[in-house]
């Protein structure tokens, strides 16, 4: 099938996508422009297609699970048959997106018979296609073709079929509800909306981020007249903590570390912390976020032990400091404000690196500024 013209307006990019079996990214640099992709080419690629499977990142965030409940239920309502298989299950604030039980977590024997036979793969909020993790070796496996839906700064190298970046979308949401008011006509139903605006609340910080902007108003109040509750979303995503999870906030708070005249605050998490907190690696969302909040502080640093020899890095900035190029340094990337990383190592070895490049870069940033 060709689907030479998804492409954008006033940026240097390539133009077309590739045909499936070839697997050659598109990867578009999109700068700051304004970016125009032809949804109609996309709905023809999932007219297409009989079998189609959902997923999204390891520990999924409101994006991508927002992105994948909302797809399902339009998939559904046009007769494909679809599942939503992630490598990692959802979290329970998320658990009002999955009434209907339709989120699976992969297991091979389990999900094999029926992956194989999967005539298109669509990925959300993914900037690395590693991060789908067992999903990942799946679609190797059967030579699947995948979409991926996203809007994180990308890499040349990102094995995607069909790769649909825009980074000046505030979520991955906002474009799948652009595809979705083409793709079907009228009012999008509720079961849609709901995780359209679980997608763009939680990207955006229920709208209080720089990334912000009058689309993700637009959204909203297009989910509020499907007759979402956004109150009901609102407490299950933000109001639903355990008391793991305030422990263990209580013990990062309690042991802060302020650096570079305090503008950078950073925290490690380990297993004995967590074990001492009652708490898990799935509830330390969030955290690094709150700690940006602090006065005085333009960066929180987050170095979570997650075992088997590895650390994730989490950054969130303010906006004095881009942060997304330190991620990149270590191996990862994100947005200028919120980035993150996976490395391999102990915390022992992890730390020094990560504080080392953290405070290199801000240092010269604001050198640079002066």
């Amino acid at each position: 099938m060709n689907l030479s013209g998804i492409g954008v307006n006033n940026c240097n990019c390539i133009s077309s996508i590739l045909d499936y079996p070839y697997e050659i990214p598109c990867f578009y640099d999109f700068s700051s422009e304004s970016i125009m992709i032809d949804f109609n080419k996309v709905k023809s690629l999932i007219s297409e297609a009989d079998r189609i499977l959902l997923t999204t990142h390891e520990n999924p965030d409101g994006d991508g699970l927002g992105c994948c409940a909302a797809m399902y239920f339009h998939l559904r309502e046009i007769g494909k048959d679809c599942r939503i298989i992630n490598c990692s299950r959802i979290s329970s604030e998320y658990s009002f997106l999955n009434s209907e039980q339709i989120f699976e977590v992969h297991e091979l024997v389990q999900h094999q018979d029926w992956i194989k036979n999967v005539n298109l793969v669509i990925i959300f909020d993914v900037g690395d296609i590693k991060r789908l993790q067992t999903i990942c070796s799946e679609i190797n496996s059967h030579s699947l073709p995948t979409l991926n839906i996203d809007h994180h700064p990308h890499e040349d190298d990102n094995l995607f079929t069909y790769n649909l970046v825009d980074v000046n979308a505030a979520a991955t949401g906002e474009m799948l509800y652009n595809y979705l008011k083409l793709a079907r006509s009228g009012q999008l139903p509720k079961e849609i909306c709901e995780g359209i605006y679980t997608a763009v609340m939680t990207d955006t910080g229920s709208f209080r981020y720089s990334n912000t902007n009058t689309k993700c108003h637009e959204i909203a109040i297009e989910c509020f007249r499907s007759g979402i509750n956004h109150s009901y979303i609102y407490q299950q995503v933000y109001e639903t903590n355990s008391k793991g999870r305030i422990k263990l906030l209580g013990n990062i708070l309690g042991n802060l570390t302020f650096e570079c005249d305090n503008e950078l605050a950073w925290f490690i998490i380990d297993k004995s912390t967590l074990d001492e907190c009652d708490s898990t690696s799935e509830e330390v969302g969030g955290l690094t976020d709150f700690v940006r909040t602090i006065r005085g502080v333009e960066v929180a640093l987050m170095i979570l032990d997650s075992g088997h020899d590895t650390c994730r890095i989490n950054y969130r900035s303010k906006g004095k400091y881009i942060i997304n190029g330190i991620a990149k340094s270590l191996g990862g990337g994100g947005h200028p404000l919120a980035a993150g990383a996976v490395l391999e190592g102990s915390m022992e070895t992890v730390l020094p690196k990560v504080l080392n490049e953290t405070k290199q870069s801000l240092q010269e940033q604001k050198y640079q500024s002066k």
